[in-house]
C-alpha cells in the first residue's frame, strides 16, 4: 500500500513524463513522416496534370530511348550533348503523351488493336519503315516478317543464349516502335478532330486565291521612326503603365525564371606551360622519327589519336592531320606544329601509303580444339579440303557455323581506340587478300579460315603515327588561378562588391536574364548542375553563390542572383518589361508626330517635301507581309492596306507600321494566272492550314496542365 501511495503521490509527475514520452513518440513519427514526404518529393522529377513521375521511372524511359539510338546508329555511347537531347526528347514526349491521353480519354478516343493491325498491313507508316521488318522487294513493312520474328524470339530465349541478346535488342526496339506508334496515332486522331472544327468553303477559297495571286506594285513614301531621336520624345511612367494595360497579356509568365549575373574564369596554359609541353613533344617527335615501331611512343605520349598500325582512310584522322598527310612522303616525320583551332601540338610520321579496298566481302570458319595444337591440325585439314574444292558452306555447317558472306568496311574498325594482336592480324589479311584468295590464319586460341569474295571502293589508305597533345595548363597554373578567383569570391559578399572587385581582379561580370530550370547548363558552361540547383533551390535576390569548379575541369564560376520572376503577371516596373514598353511608347509617340505633319498630304511629291524616303516596291500580296529595305522591317499592315487601294490611287490614310509610317501610290495590280482558280484545291489548302493551326493546341494544353519540371535536380 505504501508503494501504491508513493506512486499516487508522484502521479502528476508520472503523467507528465508519460505525456512527454508520448509527445516525443508522436513528434518522432511526425518528423519521420515529414522526412519520408521530403524524400519522396526529392525523387519526383516532375508532374503533369497532378500525376507525378519519379526519377527511377523517368530513367527507365531515358534508358529505353538511349538503347534505341545506340542500336539504330550502331554506337556504344552517346556524347553529353546527345544525352541532354535525349532527356529533353523523352521529357517532351512524356508530357505530350500524358496531355493527349487525358484529352482523348475525355472524348472517348482510343487506338484499337484492329486499327494497329490495319496500319501494319498497309506497311507505309514512316516509323514502321525504320524497323528490320521491311520487305526488300516491295519496300514496305512486312507484317509476316514481324510475326515470324516474334515466334523465333520466344524460341531463341529458351534454346540459344548466344543469339538471345541480339534478338532481345530487336524485340525491345519493336516494342518501343509499337508503343510510340500507338501514341502517334492517338495524337493524329485528336488533331484531326480539332482540324475538322475549322472548315473551309468556296467563298473563303476564292478570297484566299485572290490574296495569293493578286500582286501590287507601289511607289512608297516612308517615314522611319529612326529619323526622330529618342531623346526628342518624352515618355512618362503613366505612358508606360497605359501601354502595359494595353499589352499585359504578353507579360504573363507561365514558369518561374531567374536573372543572374556571373563571373566565369577559364584557366589556360601559361607561357611556361606551353614551353614545357613543346619541349616534351619535340623530344617525342625525335624518338618517333627513329622508331621502327611507333606504338609504344604514341601510347606513352598520351596522344589524342590512337595508333592501330593498320592502313586506314583519311576519315580516321582529325581534320588537320588529314589535310597534312597527303603532302608527306612515306617515312617522313613532320615538325611540331600548333593547331590553334583545337589548341594542340601535333607531330605526324607517315609509315606507309597504299591503294586498298574500303569494303571487303568475305566468309569465314572459326576452328577451335581442346588444345592449340589440335585446333591448328584441324584447321590444316579443313583448309586442305577447301583447297581441293570442298563446299565452304557445307563444311561451315559441320562445325556449327553458317559460312555466310559478310562485308567489312574501314569504318567498322578504323576509329577504335585500340586493336589486339589477333584482330590486327585478321584485318591485315582481309585487307590485303585478293578476290577468291583463301588463308588459314593462326590465332592465340585457335584458327580462322577466311576467303575473300569481293573488293570494292579502292581508296588511298595510310599507316601513320600521330602525336596530338592538348596545350593544357599545369597544376601550378590552375592552383594560382584558383587562389586568385577564390580570393575574389571571398571578398565579394554582395552584387556591388562583386562588380567592383571584378574590375580590380581583371574579371568580367556577365548577365544572363530569364534562366529556366529546364536548361542543362548555366550560361552554356558544362558541368554546372550544382550552380543550377543553387539558382533554383537556394538563391535569393542579391545572393552570391559559392565558387564552382566546372567546365572540363578548367573553369571556375560564381553567380549572383539579381531577380526572381515568379509564375504570373510580370510588373510593368520590371526592367526588361519596362524597357520593351518604353520602346513601344517611343514608336507610338514618334508615329503621332509623323501623322501630325502628314495631314493634308495627298501625293508622293507632297510626302517627299515632308522628308519621306521614296522607293518602288513590287510583288506585294495580301497573303504575306512585305519587307521594306527603306526601314529594314517586315510590315504586315502595309500589305493589308495596299490590297484595299485600287490601281492608280493614292492611299487616303497613312499606315502606322512596325518601323515607320507609310504613304503609297498604287502603280498597278495584276493577277497571276499560271495557276487557275480551283475551288476544291484551294479548300484543301485551307484545310491543311487548319490542320497546322490545330497543331498549336499542344501549347494550350501544356499551359493548363500545371506541368512541373524538376529535371535540373537530377540531371
Amino acid at each position: 500500500m505504501a508503494a501504491l501511495g508513493k506512486i499516487r503521490s508522484k502521479g502528476a509527475l508520472l503523467i507528465g513524463i508519460i505525456g512527454l514520452g508520448l509527445f516525443a513518440f508522436i513528434a518522432e513519427e511526425a518528423v519521420r513522416s515529414c522526412e519520408s514526404s521530403r524524400n519522396n518529393q526529392r525523387q519526383q522529377i516532375g508532374e503533369v496534370l497532378g500525376e507525378k513521375i519519379d526519377v527511377q521511372n523517368f530513367q527507365k524511359l531515358i534508358d529505353e530511348y538511349t538503347d534505341v539510338m545506340k542500336m539504330t546508329q550502331g554506337r556504344d555511347n552517346l556524347t553529353d550533348q546527345e544525352m541532354n537531347q535525349v532527356k529533353d526528347m523523352v521529357w517532351n514526349q512524356y508530357v505530350q503523351n500524358k496531355l493527349i491521353a487525358d484529352e482523348a480519354n475525355k472524348l472517348g478516343l482510343t487506338v484499337t488493336d484492329g486499327e494497329m493491325e490495319s496500319i501494319l498491313k498497309q506497311g507505309t507508316n514512316p516509323m514502321l519503315m525504320q524497323t528490320p521488318f521491311v520487305n526488300q522487294q516491295t519496300g514496305r513493312f512486312d507484317a509476316e516478317q514481324l510475326k515470324q520474328f516474334l515466334a523465333q524470339y520466344k524460341n531463341v530465349k529458351n534454346t540459344n543464349p548466344q543469339a538471345a541478346e541480339q534478338y532481345t535488342q530487336i524485340y525491345n526496339y519493336w516494342t518501343f516502335v509499337e508503343k510510340n506508334l500507338r501514341q502517334q496515332l492517338l495524337a493524329q486522331k485528336y488533331q484531326s478532330l480539332l482540324s475538322h472544327c475549322l472548315i473551309s468553303n468556296p467563298v473563303s477559297a476564292k478570297a484566299a486565291y485572290q490574296a495569293q495571286t493578286e500582286e501590287s506594285s507601289i511607289q512608297l513614301a516612308a517615314f522611319p521612326y529612326s529619323d526622330i531621336k529618342d531623346d526628342a520624345v518624352k515618355v512618362s511612367d503613366a505612358d508606360i503603365k497605359a501601354k502595359f494595360d494595353e499589352m499585359k497579356d504578353r507579360f504573363k509568365q507561365y514558369e518561374e525564371t531567374r536573372d543572374i549575373k556571373y563571373v566565369d574564369l577559364q584557366v589556360k596554359a601559361s607561357a611556361n606551360d606551353r614551353a614545357a609541353l613543346l619541349k616534351t613533344v619535340t623530344e617525342q617527335a625525335a624518338q618517333l622519327a627513329q622508331a621502327a615501331d611507333p606504338s609504344e611512343i604514341v601510347r606513352k605520349s598520351g596522344s589524342l589519336v590512337s595508333y592501330l598500325g593498320l592502313p586506314v582512310t583519311k576519315a580516321a584522322f582529325p581534320f588537320d592531320i588529314a589535310q597534312k598527310i597527303d603532302s608527306m612522303a612515306v617515312g617522313q616525320t613532320s615538325a611540331v606544329k600548333e593547331n590553334t583551332q583545337d589548341n594542340t601540338f601535333n607531330v605526324i610520321k607517315l609509315i606507309s601509303k597504299a591503294q586498298l579496298p574500303d569494303s571487303v566481302q568475305f566468309r569465314a570458319i572459326q576452328v577451335g580444339g581442346a588444345t592449340i595444337e589440335e585446333a591448328h591440325k584441324r584447321a590444316d585439314s579443313i583448309y586442305t579440303a577447301l583447297q581441293g574444292g570442298a563446299d565452304f558452306a557445307a563444311i561451315a555447317k559441320v562445325y556449327g557455323q553458317t559460312g555466310t558472306e559478310n562485308w567489312l568496311t574501314s569504318a567498322q574498325y578504323q576509329n577504335s581506340p585500340s586493336i589486339d594482336k589477333d584482330t590486327k592480324t585478321y584485318l591485315e589479311a582481309l585487307t590485303n587478300m585478293g578476290v577468291k584468295e583463301m588463308r588459314n590464319i593462326q590465332m592465340t586460341s585457335g584458327n580462322i579460315i577466311v576467303q575473300v569474295l569481293d573488293r570494292k571502293a579502292m581508296t588511298t589508305k595510310y599507316v601513320a603515327a600521330v602525336i596530338k597533345k592538348t596545350i593544357d595548363f599545369s597544376k601550378d597554373t590552375y592552383s594560382a588561378a584558383y587562389n586568385k578567383f577564390s580570393q575574389f569570391v571571398s571578398e565579394s559578399q554582395n552584387l556591388e562588391q562583386l562588380e567592383k572587385n571584378a574590375q580590380k581582379y581583371g574579371f568580367k561580370v556577365q548577365e544572363r536574364p530569364g534562366m529556366r530550370n529546364s536548361e542543362h547548363y548555366v550560361a552554356g558552361i558544362p558541368a554546372t548542375r550544382d550552380a543550377l540547383k543553387w539558382i533554383f533551390e537556394e538563391a535569393k535576390e542579391g545572393g552570391i553563390s559559392p565558387l564552382y569548379e566546372c567546365g572540363e575541369n578548367d573553369r571556375m564560376l560564381v553567380v549572383a542572383m539579381t531577380k526572381v520572376h515568379p509564375v504570373g503577371m510580370r510588373s510593368y516596373k520590371d526592367a526588361q518589361v519596362n524597357e520593351y514598353l518604353k520602346s513601344e511608347v517611343l514608336k507610338d509617340k514618334k508615329a503621332e508626330q509623323i501623322l501630325a505633319k502628314l495631314k493634308g498630304v495627298n501625293s508622293i511629291a507632297a510626302a517627299k517635301q515632308k522628308g519621306a524616303k521614296i522607293s518602288d516596291v513590287d510583288q506585294i500580296t495580301f497573303s504575306a507581309p512585305v519587307f521594306l529595305t527603306a526601314t529594314g522591317a517586315s510590315e504586315p499592315a502595309l500589305s493589308g492596306a495596299v490590297a484595299a487601294v485600287k490601281a492608280g490611287q493614292f492611299s487616303k490614310n497613312p499606315v502606322k507600321g512596325n518601323a515607320g509610317v507609310y504613304l503609297f501610290q498604287v502603280k498597278n495590280k495584276h493577277q497571276h494566272t499560271e495557276n487557275k482558280f480551283d475551288a476544291k484545291t484551294m479548300e484543301q489548302q485551307l484545310r491543311q492550314k487548319a490542320m497546322q493551326y490545330a497543331g498549336n493546341f499542344m501549347q494550350e494544353l501544356f499551359l493548363n496542365a500545371k506541368v512541373v519540371d524538376n529535371r535540373y535536380m537530377f540531371f
